[in-house]
């Protein structure tokens, strides 16, 4: 009876110390695998703050110097200067009171031409005469630009009347603008015949920027000039006879710039150098394969 118990106390201490192992082994492997894991988290950790550290160190403005600075303000001028333009712009803008519903526009424009406008309204003649002038002007411009492509054979111009023009159309539509107060119209103005027209943006002005870009590619400098200053009494007239807001006539001047670059990109593009017959018309029949307007400069 005594050995039984005996050999039953010995089983149970040998079981209890093979529990003891087997739970001591799955402490330390579990310790192990906690001291992996943690290293490795740690690693991870580590390697993405050198990650940062490293793309922080490569941001462009961390390496900047006081010299840099001090060159940037002596070399560019310019762009600093638009920088101090956005700060300003931006606190008149969220100061400045929104025009209400009920209320006409404000236009500095007409504000700058006031004096102007009360000439032209109580003088009826010199407003019809200054608008005959202003049309004979669109005349020119129309002429000049169909010319450098059905006598010249460069159509750099003409496209980026079409091209203007187009988008004008698209863009006059879709936002119709009141007439500005103090419309002072006349039968001879283009559009001929006091018909409706598109406000924004001004193609008077962008088609006149056009030519005259043109005449400076060409080397007509004297006859840009001239355009030039064509143009800009026919600002001020448009302004005067509250014919466009200042930001028709704006936007046209840069719209004349925009389209103009377009249809250089678009010749220099679209350009192929076949082989034509020397004797055929071929040369005449599609304007874009043309030798001389392969670098869409014309």
């Amino acid at each position: 009876m005594n050995g039984d118990t005996l050999n039953h106390r010995s089983s149970v201490l040998h079981t209890n110390t093979t529990n003891l192992k087997d739970h001591t082994l799955a402490k330390s492997t579990l310790e192990k695998a906690c001291t992996k894991s943690n290293a490795s988290s740690l690693w991870l950790r580590q390697s993405w703050v050198d990650e940062l550290r490293w793309r922080v160190g490569e941001v462009s403005f961390m390496k900047w110097t006081a010299d840099d600075v001090s060159a940037v303000l002596k070399c560019h001028p310019i762009p600093c200067l638009l920088a101090v333009f956005l700060l300003f712009f931006m606190r008149v803008e969220y100061t400045l009171p929104m025009i209400p519903p009920s209320s006409p526009p404000f236009d500095i424009g007409f504000v700058a031409t006031v004096h102007l406008h009360r000439i032209l309204s109580g003088s009826p003649v010199l407003n019809t005469i200054l608008a005959g002038l202003n049309t004979v002007f669109v005349g020119m411009q129309t002429v000049y630009i169909i010319g450098t492509w059905v006598v010249e054979g460069r159509p750099r111009a003409t496209i980026a009347a079409l091209l203007m023009f187009t988008f004008r159309g698209i863009l006059g539509y879709s936002t119709q603008l009141p007439l500005p107060q103090g419309f002072l119209g006349s039968g001879v103005d283009f559009p001929v015949g006091n018909v409706s027209f598109f406000l924004f943006y001004s193609g008077h002005v962008a088609a006149s920027v056009i030519a005259s870009l043109d005449m400076r590619r060409m080397q007509r400098s004297e006859l840009a000039i001239l355009f030039d200053i064509f143009n800009v009494l026919q600002f001020v007239r448009l302004l005067s006879t509250r014919g466009h807001y200042t930001i028709d006539l704006v936007v046209g001047i840069g719209a004349g710039m925009l389209f103009d670059s377009i249809a250089g990109k678009y010749i220099h593009k679209s350009h192929k150098t076949p082989t034509i017959d020397p004797n055929s018309n071929g040369d005449r029949k599609a304007f874009l394969v043309s030798p001389k307007l392969g670098n869409g400069t014309q």
